[in-house]
């Protein structure tokens, strides 16, 4: 059975329990981290452009803790409650958790919590008819112009940029301006064929002529690969 990636994020007022749980997330084929951030305030932007599956939400935070985020956010996105303090554990479940880990977090605990995620996410996207991750099964997708419908051929696009109130298709003939955000074109697309790597890029990694650090040359573009993307890009590469 093939399941769907499942896009994570990270919120953590500490950078290395930030890097402990990016780790993990590299370890499992199935999960891509999308986010990763010391600032909770920051998750509600990402929200409002790119959605999120899966939150890894410390409790103990300033400015914002995680029990209060989790009422802006639940229940939109799947929350699994990462502390160094048991005594949260059953405010935790309160809040709908998927699950709760103690630091520090060991990887056997972290997978067994992520099964547990991918059973619910599954389940819940078998309830609708095409879930966002399904493979299409014709070579174009539709894009809405402010006047109409336009056919796209998946192997046209050598890559998509968001702009700030709009996206912007670059096709081997020219481009393409659409008023789709990046993340709902992102779910029509094939994702064998192509990798968010940027919070502003998709690319067609049938197009990618080179790639040099964290930069991707595609023709005459350089098209730069953001932290929290860069680990699943490469396995890709590498796939």
């Amino acid at each position: 059975m093939a399941f769907p990636i499942i896009r994570c994020g990270i919120v953590d007022d500490k950078p290395l329990a930030i890097e402990v749980l990016r780790a993990h997330i590299t370890h499992v084929p199935f999960l891509t981290l999308v986010q990763a951030t010391t600032n909770p305030l920051e998750v509600l932007t990402h929200l409002s452009e790119e959605p999120i599956d899966l939150l890894f939400l410390d409790i103990q935070m300033p400015q914002l803790n995680g029990l209060q985020l989790a009422r802006l956010i639940a229940p939109k996105v799947r929350l699994i409650f990462t502390t160094a303090y048991a005594d949260y554990a059953l405010e935790g479940f309160e809040h709908s958790a998927v699950d709760y880990l103690l630091k520090p977090i060991s990887f056997e605990r972290f997978y067994k919590a992520v099964l547990k995620a991918r059973a619910l996410i599954t389940s819940l996207a078998s309830t609708v008819a095409l879930p966002p991750t399904t493979e299409p099964n014709r070579p174009y997708f539709f894009v809405k112009t402010e006047t109409r419908l336009v056919k796209v051929d998946f192997r046209s696009v050598r890559y998509i940029e968001a702009m700030q109130n709009y996206s912007v298709l670059h096709l081997t003939e020219g481009r393409l301006m659409t008023l789709q955000p990046i993340h709902q074109l992102v779910q029509q697309l094939p994702a064998t064929q192509f990798v968010r790597v940027h919070k502003s890029y998709v690319v067609n990694l049938d197009q990618i002529d080179s790639v040099e650090r964290s930069r991707i040359c595609i023709g005459q573009a350089i098209i730069p690969v953001g932290d929290t993307y860069r680990d699943d890009f490469y396995r890709r590469l590498t796939n």
